[in-house]
């Protein structure tokens, strides 16, 4: 067969519906490497009619290889939410209708699904797939009881035999060809089911764009910080799940003299912030606490200036699994973090000796954490060797170039 010629008519499918984090960047990667190594036949991007509004400037990267299709109004205003699981399983059913129309629509030689875990039981017992798939896995869980501090509730423990038992379904399916795995401790144990489909280890992306010394400092300066306060920053899209709520109550535990030393700046969109300014309103009244709000989606040529600018990330996420950029953007800055110490977040910070992590469903312990944050030096709360390697281990090329290597 004559191999340049299969390139020219390879048809890959990317297929993400979602718009908020780390969607639109990891698409944005993606693209700019395909382009940037000319790498032969047409790269199709699935994505949902809002994509279109909220990342125009990811939209504008199509190329003659390099197009974007939109599911149609009426695709989109069917695919219900709701918070409970019945309402989330029936979307993902009607997504995996949807991923099939457009894979066998493009003609696609080889899909990706950006989000893997949410098709699970569609893959089970749904549409068989038009064309050969991979995914990237954002949440195992079936190795969480070999992580420091593990301590599973009866759900855990639910859960990872629930995971276990559609794994063993899910691996057995000839199209599935790839697993991507934003965890490097569950390649292994993805591995152990001895299947025809490759488990990968992919390094989550983070961005080392050079910043320019005046960016952080007029950020600060337009922000209003007060003379004497050192920043905790909280990034990202602001939601309970982030533990906003754990993180003001813990505000209430504090010495003044230490709420005179801080400065918490929370930037990201959120859904909560009337609910939050009340928070936020009387902690300010009985502490003397300066709590700075960006509520705004922040262009990635901004980010990492907030990174800059702050003395220490914040992460306390709820019982959260899975990885978080947060952590990557933090030892890119060089900046200690505060995480939870539950699951991959907190083995990761320990490891690569990130910061501290304590218990973020307890307000006490992070109030602990905050308060040892500014009492000790940076030396001591983390290792700048070890974050720098982590955040380079983590490159946007590796990222792409492991995707690419195996799906082409």
């Amino acid at each position: 067969m004559n191999t340049n010629l299969y390139n020219t008519k390879r048809k890959v499918m990317l297929f993400d519906l979602c718009i908020k984090g780390h969607h639109s960047n990891y698409i944005r990667h993606l693209i700019k490497y395909w382009q940037d190594k000319k790498l032969f036949g047409h790269l199709d991007i699935v994505v949902s009619a809002k994509f279109f509004k909220k990342h125009a400037d990811v939209v504008a990267l199509s190329s003659d290889n390099v197009k974007f299709t939109a599911i149609t109004d009426k695709e989109e205003a069917n695919l219900n939410s709701g918070k409970s699981k019945v309402i989330r399983n029936l979307r993902n059913f009607k997504e995996w209708t949807i991923y099939t129309k457009y894979a066998k629509y493009l003609q696609a030689s080889h899909s990706l699904l950006m989000y893997f875990d949410t098709y699970k039981l569609p893959i089970i017992l749904g549409v068989k797939s038009p064309c050969p798939f991979s995914g990237i896995y954002f949440r195992p869980t079936l190795h969480y009881n070999e992580f420091t501090d593990y301590q599973p509730s009866w759900k855990d423990r639910a859960q990872e035999l629930r995971e276990r038992f559609l794994l063993s379904r899910i691996l057995r399916n000839s199209q599935l060809q790839t697993l991507f795995s934003l965890d490097p401790f569950a390649v292994k144990h993805l591995s152990k089911f001895n299947s025809h489909v490759k488990a990968v280890y992919l390094p989550d992306p983070v961005e080392m764009l050079k910043v320019s010394e005046t960016q952080p400092s007029s950020i600060k300066e337009n922000l209003g910080v007060e003379a004497g306060r050192q920043i905790f920053l909280l990034f990202g899209v602001i939601t309970a799940r982030k533990g906003i709520y754990q993180l003001l109550e813990s505000l209430l535990l504090l010495p003044s003299e230490v709420c005179q030393k801080l400065c918490l700046l929370i930037v990201g969109e959120s859904e909560i912030k009337d609910e939050l300014e009340k928070l936020i309103v009387n902690i300010c009244q009985v502490k003397p606490i300066q709590i700075i709000r960006r509520y705004d989606f922040i262009p990635g040529s901004e980010v990492q200036s907030y990174f800059q600018l702050t003395d220490f990330v914040l992460a306390p996420y709820q019982r959260h699994v899975g990885m978080s950029g947060i952590l990557l953007l933090g030892a890119a800055a060089q900046k200690p973090i505060l995480s939870s110490n539950y699951g991959l977040m907190g083995e990761m910070v320990r490891r690569h000796q990130l910061g501290l992590t304590v218990d973020t469903t307890k307000p006490e312990e992070i109030a602990s954490g905050l308060t040892r944050l500014l009492l000790e030096s940076p030396q001591s709360l983390c290792n700048h060797m070890q974050m720098s390697l982590f955040a380079q281990e983590n490159s946007i090329e590796r990222f792409a170039s492991v995707i690419f290597d195996h799906l082409c």
